[in-house]
């Protein structure tokens, strides 16, 4: 593969390359991680036995309904799949627009249907799954043609936009006009506006644009019950609970979101990259403590990665390993043990000036706790491997490698011992549950808080003869989470909770705080008619 600044990759059938350097291949890296001599999988991904594929459960009268709106739909095999992991949608609605979301949800009501909202279809917590119980006719109501901008704001810095436009195209057709919204998550090239913020995202740049409940001044959503959304749009209203953070995170279960406006910002006047090398990690993270106290927010994006060299066993840490390596001398020479130290990708966008004032800053406070300026292009290329990790759990699978990513939030004071004793859980779990090569256990913190900070969490492991490899990673992920909470870290920071966590959401915001949500629920949709049974 060849991947580009955006973290698309291009398939070269015989080497992987990254800004310009060349890896070994994904065979020759596997093999060397997670076991000697390893087969490719005969059996493709991309296929499908349409047999295989239960036959859709049809309502003929709402089917009839349907076609007299028309309004496209597909009962296909591949679009069902596709659209909910291999469960069973009776059939995908497109090309549409407000007006026809709101005549779905009125014919879903009338024939008590369920929907279950589909945007980019990157959720990681089983959101989009059809419940196995669900018997009713399942839409899968698909929201990417709703991707356009209705209108910019130039003055009020506003942007009126459907929610079915993926973060990638958001960004283009903005800076076409002169403006951003900041908001990347590494999901970016193909997760949507709408899912964003359902799931009460976070982008990589959460430093200097906000995460996506700083970014929203509007939202319209489609209900059972109607339309939900505020009079007007101003930047704040003191009318009680704010409506919006009932639909932040909501998850598909109370309605279909259709249009958000969103804040956008003239496009950064500079924009400079930097790299720093830690003797480790705890050196690091002292340093990302010490930044977030001093240093404003609005300009700067910091991720460290503990990469622990010795292991070899991320293509991240390679990459890593070799660029931060090229053009220096030995780092052991500099008092660096390359078994341990770790690195801070580092992105500072705004007025020159001030960009200029910032990074003097930051790199003063780095030396303070023995940090190490690594340059522009290894913080670029940091930067841009965000992008990849998700080709990297899809590549493995072809050598029977199972991984995922999981994230949490924890306060500054909790984070060393968090990160240490989950990596130490997942190696435990590993082999108390027959893996028979060491996985991979590794962290990187990632967005900063004053109060504590984002840790995003690898595992991946060789499946060799599991006969199950599935459930045995469901049950090495549950024991990862057990131990996030028992160490003081949230049941999620931007993935969200989907069906995948739900069982701990009682224990997250009490019993009291689980009633309000069900309360809602019930009162928007007392015939769930969005019936994901996600979050509840």
């Amino acid at each position: 593969f060849i991947f580009n600044k955006k973290g698309q990759a291009e398939f070269t059938g015989k080497r992987y390359r990254l800004g310009g350097m060349v890896l070994p291949t994904f065979k020759e890296w596997i093999e060397k991680t997670f076991g000697a001599s390893l087969e490719h999988k005969t059996t493709s991904r991309a296929s499908l036995n349409v047999n295989d594929v239960p036959p859709s459960i049809v309502n003929e009268e709402f089917l009839q309904d349907l076609r007299a709106t028309k309004i496209s739909y597909s009962q296909d095999a591949e679009d069902r799949v596709f659209r909910a992991h291999g469960k069973r949608t009776s059939f995908i609605t497109n090309n549409i627009c407000h007006e026809d979301v709101v005549k779905i949800v009125e014919l879903a009501c009338k024939h008590n249907l369920c929907i279950i909202p589909f945007g980019g279809g990157t959720s990681v917590s089983s959101a989009l799954e059809c419940p196995e119980e669900e018997k009713r006719t399942i839409v899968s109501l698909d929201t990417s043609q709703m991707n356009r901008i209705l209108w910019i704001d130039e003055k009020n810095l506003t942007a009126c936009v459907e929610a079915g436009i993926v973060g990638q195209d958001l960004e283009k057709q903005l800076a076409e006009s002169g403006f951003c919204t900041g908001h990347e998550p590494d999901s970016m090239e193909f997760s949507s506006l709408g899912g964003w913020v359902a799931t009460r995202a976070s982008g990589m740049k959460k430093n200097i644009y906000g995460n996506i409940e700083d970014l929203v001044i509007h939202i319209k959503m489609v209900t059972p019950r109607g339309i939900v959304e505020k009079n007007c749009q101003v930047p704040r209203m003191s009318t009680g609970p704010d409506i919006h953070h009932f639909i932040m995170g909501s998850e598909g279960t109370l309605g279909v979101v259709t249009e958000v406006t969103i804040k956008i910002r003239p496009l950064p006047e500079y924009q400079k990259y930097g790299s720093v090398v830690f003797p480790n990690f705890e050196r690091g993270v002292a340093c990302l403590r010490e930044v977030a106290k001093q240093v404003k927010k609005s300009w700067m994006l910091a991720s460290l990665k503990n990469t622990n060299f010795s292991t070899r066993r991320v293509l991240m840490v390679q990459c890593f390993w070799q660029l931060i390596t090229k053009g220096f001398l030995s780092l052991q020479f500099k008092g660096f043990d390359p078994n341990i130290l770790c690195v801070a990708t580092l992105l500072f966008e705004g007025d020159r000036e001030k960009v200029l004032q910032h990074e003097k800053q930051v790199y003063d406070i780095a030396t303070k706790f023995g940090g190490l300026a690594a340059g522009e292009d290894n913080g670029q290329r940091g930067y841009m491997l965000t992008f990849v990790i998700a080709y990297l759990r899809d590549l493995g699978l072809d050598y029977y490698v199972i991984g995922e990513s999981f994230e949490t939030s924890v306060p500054w004071d909790r984070v060393l011992d968090l990160c240490r004793n989950v990596k130490e859980r997942i190696v435990r779990e590993c082999k108390e549950k027959g893996v028979q090569f060491a996985p991979l256990s590794t962290c990187r913190v990632t967005q900063t808080y004053d109060a504590g900070a984002c840790v995003y969490f690898y595992f991946a492991f060789n499946y060799r003869g599991i006969s199950d490899p599935i459930h045995v990673y469901e049950q090495i992920e549950r024991a990862a989470r057990e131990e996030i909470l028992a160490n003081g870290g949230s049941l999620s920071h931007h993935h969200g909770v989907g069906k995948l966590r739900k069982r701990w959401m009682k224990e997250s915001i009490s019993d009291v705080g689980l009633g309000m949500l069900r309360s809602v629920k019930e009162y928007v949709d007392p015939n769930n008619i969005f019936g994901n049974k996600n979050l509840l």
